[in-house]
């Protein structure tokens, strides 16, 4: 038996309004060509239920159709809310993500299709509930639905398919506002086993940006892999490549890519595909074709004094495709007119150049520097910088005078000797005093006189006694005395003279 059809609710409002009307007319009886309104069948009793005497109620008989409008008007739509007064109020509605992104094949074989994509550049505020995958062979438009559940990966694996078939595949994303725009596959695919995946392998050199200076030769090769024989594609930023500058030449093995002469404007980001069926691999190699700088726009002697010149300049509007890597600037004095380097690798815009030349003119110029070398042409200041001749009072500087005095010191004293008789020998020492110290030598505490045997001497500080031909009875103390206004000072010694004893040739016989 069907099951009771379930109840319209009302809104609390609604049904005061309701309870307050009047019981209206019975209806006429409706027109011949209105299908009579069946009633819903009466609900069985239970098998379980005891019998009753009681006569069955009867089902109540079908509203009119005037009271079923009304009663229609009053249900709230699905997808509407009911307030604490009873109105309705609806959501707003939302709206679906835009087509999945760079639809293309990730793997293929005899079974089985792997494809891959990008998520929708625009997905809305409700979120991205999941994909849905569908295929269809080509030529026909019959869609199957390849994942039972939406997917939240990108990348979905489609199997059991059929190994010959030419299939086309799409990718819709699924959210609150219903489906997306299908993002579709390129080309069909053929579901087949490939001999060798396409693989680009490039060498590590071309991994980062390569970098060439104009005119010279450009050859790179760019090996790969790829079975049956891949089909090679090459872009330049995007676009076909100018077969009148640049020469292709494909094997099966590798790709070269040939500029005779290179130019600036063949520096841009090369992109390379190689194909095999539905499978792809593409690499992108950047290319960097520099040149020479041109000069700093301009410069100016913003100003000078005593022997200093401030200079200033602005960088060059051409700087070779390159970075600028520093700036060279020069003076030449007006007189000879010859240009000397003063600043080499100088990374400012501003610089001061000092040790100019009183009574002298000078202009300056500057380069511009990059990787390549230094630009052809300068900027020349139009302005010269003279330095004028000042006159100079010099005034020594004042220093107070110092007291040398000193009492006298003996830096190096007398040392005991031993002479022999008749051999002449000498007495040494050193002494240090200001004023000079005057010097006095004494014999076992007898002063010295001018006695010819003895011979002083007093040079620089260095005092000596010579004694000539000593016999034994010279033999003694020998004292030093060194006396001047701040004090006096001795040092004294032990000669002793020692007889030379010859043999007696008598004695010996």
């Amino acid at each position: 038996m069907p099951s009771k059809p379930a109840p319209i609710k009302k809104a609390p409002a609604k049904k005061a309004a309701e309870k307050a009307k009047p019981e209206p007319a019975p209806a006429e009886a409706p027109p011949a060509e209105a299908p009579p309104v069946e009633a819903p069948p009466a609900e069985a009793p239970p098998a379980d239920a005891p019998p009753s005497d009681a006569p069955a109620e009867a089902a109540p008989a079908a509203a009119p159709a005037e009271d079923a409008a009304p009663a229609a008007e009053d249900a709230p739509p699905a997808d509407a809310t009911v307030t604490e007064e009873g109105a309705a109020s609806t959501s707003p509605s939302e709206v679906p993500t835009s087509a999945p992104l760079e639809v293309s094949v990730e793997d293929v074989n005899d079974n089985s299709l792997t494809i891959k994509w990008n998520t929708p550049e625009t997905i809305g505020d409700s979120g991205l509930d999941g994909y849905t995958v569908e295929y269809c062979k080509d030529g026909t438009s019959d869609w199957v639905t390849a994942n039972e559940e939406l997917t939240s990966a990108n990348r979905f694996c489609v199997k059991n398919l059929t190994a010959g078939d030419l299939l086309r595949v799409r990718v819709v994303a699924v959210n609150a506002g219903g489906r997306s725009d299908p993002g579709l596959l390129a080309d069909p695919v053929p579901i087949r086993e490939v001999g060798d995946r396409p693989k680009i392998r490039l060498p590590r050199a071309l991994r980062s940006r390569y970098v060439k200076q104009s005119g010279e030769q450009i050859n790179l090769v760019i090996p790969f892999l790829g079975k049956p024989k891949p089909v090679v594609s090459w872009l330049k930023d995007g676009q076909p490549l100018d077969t009148k500058r640049v020469n292709i030449r494909n094997s099966d093995k590798d790709s070269i890519i040939f500029i005779r002469t290179a130019q600036r404007e063949d520096s841009g980001v090369y992109e390379i595909a190689v194909k095999v069926d539905s499978l792809e691999d593409k690499a992108t190699i950047a290319l960097q074709v520099v040149e020479l700088p041109g000069p700093p726009t301009s410069m100016k002697l913003v100003d000078f004094w005593g022997f200093n010149a401030a200079l200033e300049w602005t960088p060059p509007k051409d700087n070779g495709n390159s970075d600028i890597t520093g700036y060279t600037v020069q003076k030449a004095d007006k007189k000879t007119g010859d240009w000397f380097t003063v600043l080499e690798h100088y990374h400012r815009l501003t610089a001061t150049i000092s040790d100019l030349i009183m009574g002298n003119s000078y202009s300056f110029r500057v380069f511009a520097e990059n990787q390549v070398g230094m630009s052809e042409k300068s900027a020349v200041t139009k302005g010269v910088a003279t330095i004028l001749k000042t006159g100079i009072n010099y005034k020594p500087p004042e220093y107070p005078e110092h007291n040398f005095s000193e009492a006298p010191k003996f830096t190096t004293p007398l040392s005991d000797r031993a002479a022999t008789v008749g051999y002449t020998t000498k007495l040494l020492c050193s002494v240090r005093g200001c004023p000079k110290p005057k010097i006095e030598w004494l014999k076992n505490q007898m002063i010295i006189g001018d006695d010819p045997k003895f011979r002083k001497i007093s040079n620089q500080g260095i005092c000596s006694l010579e004694i000539r031909k000593p016999c034994s009875f010279d033999g003694g103390v020998y004292t030093c005395r060194a006396k001047n206004e701040q004090g006096e000072a001795i040092v004294s010694c032990k000669l002793e003279v020692k007889q030379v004893i010859h043999p007696d040739p008598e004695k010996g016989k």
